[in-house]
């Protein structure tokens, strides 16, 4: 849960963040503005007030103190005698007492300050100590000190510079809290679009899509991906309603058959002979076992946790499958050099077995299994010298319970799965699974990518899926990185 003090909202976050690092900012650049523009305005009044001093000192006469001040706004002048009393002065301090008390010492003659009074208020001025001789000319028998000095202007006696700065901090504060609040809500725009659509998206329409903004933005990439996962699960929910669809209507049968043996069993038992009604339950239960054991291997390929794969030689791998049959018609083996994939051997050596299975199942006189590298990829090809499939069937013997006419005959308890795992096998090997042209026969073409030197075969990351556009995909037909058996 996030604190209390935290806003839920990123754009209040954020322009709350951007707020005070301006008036953090401001504030310090401000304060030092205003020590400048104060100090500056301060060496300004000290030089001036030097000035008119020393001017008046000059034109003062011998013995006589009463000489006409420099017309300048620095008015208040003074002439005070080492005991305090003033000896002369400007028409503003006349009969006033001293500026100040403060004498400048002796190794340095000139001193800045500022004095307040009730009577004056603020003073900016500047004392100079006279020198010997201009103390003698003006028949002071000590140095006396000249005081030149002028009201403290408002820009240092009140606050209003101050004032100034912190209104000015708080406005260009207030425009950036604004600018970031527009900006922010701008840029989340999509965002909340995106949010708003898919809290429209239901499992009864997945067909809702995100309008993706121009650029290539991190939003525009975000609804991108976002339309891309809508696509991948509408698929998903599609296969899993086509996969209960099919499953249904395969196990239907099968177990009303077996329902109907059962029942007549029971309700006949005079006309029914027991021990074939149990041995066609036995068949009838065989094959949905099979139904069900293929049905899962299918479910494992697609929900096991992935593993590292393995170095696997393609060529070892076919001599021995081709060895290990040792029934049915004769499989020739041809291995052409060192045919290296990196995968699952467990079930690679399940692809090989039920694709040998099923081409001595259709062949007449033998068959014939090869490993090759080609083009960069391990090409392993089953052929047979059966009647062979026709192209109109070449890819729907792949989907799940498809079978052709002289598939049932040869094998009435098949599942029909097979070639369905095969092909899902591969796939997520990152490879294909193919029936391409013969002379006669099948002709079935695995192609997996290599693992040569540097050029290494599959990670464990999934692959992406190889879809025809002239068809739906099957929901066993999306491969996935799973090596797991």
């Amino acid at each position: 849960m996030p604190p209390l003090w935290r806003p839920r909202s990123i754009r209040a976050r954020y322009t709350i963040a951007a707020t005070a690092l301006s008036l953090i900012f401001l504030t310090i650049i401000g304060g030092v503005l205003d020590i400048g523009i104060q100090n500056k305005v301060q060496a300004r009044l000290y030089d001036e007030t030097q000035r008119v001093a020393t001017e008046w000192i000059s034109a003062m006469g011998y013995g006589d103190v009463s000489q006409t001040a420099p017309k300048s706004r620095v008015n208040l002048l003074q002439v005070v005698d080492p005991h305090g009393r003033v000896v002369g002065s400007s028409a503003a301090m006349s009969g006033k007492p001293p500026l100040s008390t403060v004498r400048p010492p002796l190794d340095d003659r000139i001193e800045h300050l500022t004095e307040c009074s009730s009577d004056l208020g603020c003073v900016v001025l500047t004392a100079i100590r006279l020198s010997p001789t201009g103390a003698g000319r003006l028949r002071l028998l000590h140095s006396g000190v000249v005081y030149a000095g002028m009201s403290e202007p408002p820009i240092l006696a009140t606050y209003r510079l101050e004032l100034f700065t912190t209104a000015a901090i708080g406005l260009v504060a207030a425009l950036i809290a604004w600018t970031t609040w527009w900006a922010v809500g701008r840029t989340l725009r999509p965002v909340e679009a995106i949010r708003k659509r898919t809290a429209e998206i239901t499992l009864s329409d997945l067909s809702l899509r995100h309008r993706q903004p121009p650029g290539d933005d991190e939003i525009a990439q975000l609804a991108r991906t976002a339309n891309q996962n809508l696509a991948r699960l509408e698929t998903a929910v599609e296969q899993q309603r086509n996969f209960a669809s099919v499953v249904s209507h395969e196990l239907r049968n099968p177990v009303a058959g077996l329902h109907t043996q059962l029942e007549e069993a029971l309700l006949y038992p005079d006309d029914v002979n027991a021990r074939d009604a149990i041995q066609a339950a036995l068949s009838t239960t065989g094959r949905l076992q099979a139904i069900i054991e293929d049905l899962l291997g299918l479910a494992r390929l697609r929900t096991a946790v992935p593993v590292a794969p393995e170095p696997i030689n393609l060529g070892t791998l076919v001599l021995t499958e081709a060895a290990a049959r040792l029934r049915g018609v004769p499989v020739r083996a041809r291995i052409s050099g060192e045919v290296k994939v990196l995968g699952n051997e467990l079930q690679l050596t399940r692809v090989l077995n039920n694709l040998l299975v099923n081409a001595q199942r259709h062949a007449r006189a033998g068959v014939e299994i090869t490993a090759e590298r080609s083009d960069g990829q391990a090409v392993v090809t089953v052929i047979d010298d059966g009647d062979g499939i026709a192209p109109a069937d070449r890819e729907r013997v792949f989907e799940p319970f498809v079978r052709l006419g002289d598939g049932v005959r040869r094998d009435p308890g098949g599942s029909g799965l097979g070639l369905a795992i095969c092909r899902a096998i591969i796939g997520a090997h990152c490879g294909t699974l193919r029936i391409e042209d013969s002379p006669r026969g099948a002709r079935f073409v695995i192609r997996l990518p290599l693992m040569d030197g540097d050029r290494r075969g599959p990670a464990t990351q999934p692959c992406e899926p190889k879809t025809r556009p002239d068809r739906s995909i099957s929901y066993f037909e999306v491969p996935s990185a799973v090596w797991t058996p």
